[in-house]
């Protein structure tokens, strides 16, 4: 990592978990909660500065959790939309030059990737990971396939996402627009983002299923972690 200043974090977990069917940040994997882990793999990136962006509902349960780990972070009540809650998050850090925004639902994140981002991040202020696609996209309507689309140009997003900290600041203060990830935010306002090679493992937990894959991977990790 060759970035310079101080660096923040914020780690989005705010979302409500309407595919799963429950809170899934809170579900339990491997002895601790999604939410731990997640919160866990950004520390061990030892950002200057860390805060959790939750519902108004959990914020305490968060902070009782911060207590817990033995770690130091910030929690603040997130907001309507996903923009909303990482501004929220934005404010509540101190000065930092670079951001790193990550989604709580991705517990496998290593420290090791923060660290990619940041380098990835000094061409433009802008970084994102990515991966190849492996399956064939098909663009459809209805049932009725449209088009095959070309994957070759195409790729997966993960986060954590790195930001300089005054092009994040700015690109949420002129547009009120809605995204998916600051990235695209950036991106619609003609700013460049520049991709660096995400994480297999890094998946984002959507199913039920996902949490078992999920346990197996820090099981596994955990057998390398005591044969070295």
């Amino acid at each position: 990592m060759t970035t310079g200043g101080a660096i923040g974090a914020i780690i989005v977990a705010a979302g409500r978990s309407e595919r799963m069917g429950f809170d899934k940040l809170w579900a339990e994997l491997e002895g601790r909660s999604v939410l731990a882990w997640s919160m866990l793999e950004i520390a061990r990136s030892q950002p200057n500065h860390m805060v959790v962006v939750a519902t108004s509902e959990t914020t305490g349960r968060v902070e009782a959790l911060i207590t817990e780990l033995g770690i130091e972070a910030t929690v603040v009540s997130g907001g309507a939309r996903r923009r909303d809650s990482v501004m929220a998050g934005l404010l509540a850090l101190p000065d930092s030059e670079w951001i790193v925004v990550h989604d709580a639902a991705r517990p496998l994140v290593s420290a090791a990737l923060v660290s990619a981002g940041l380098d990835a991040a000094q061409a433009s202020g802008a970084a994102v990971p990515v991966l190849p696609l492996a399956d064939t996209i098909k663009r459809v309507d209805g049932s009725r396939v449209v088009e095959t689309l070309d994957r070759t140009s195409l790729r997966l997003v993960q986060t954590p996402q790195v930001f300089r900290r005054s092009l994040l600041a700015w690109a949420l203060s002129v547009s009120d627009d809605d995204v998916t990830d600051e990235a695209g935010l950036i991106e619609s306002l003609g700013g460049i983002v520049y991709t660096f090679q995400g994480q297999t493992d890094n998946f984002k937990l959507t199913y039920p299923a996902d949490l078992a894959l999920m346990g197996e991977i820090i099981r596994r990790r955990a057998d390398r972690s005591r044969l070295s």
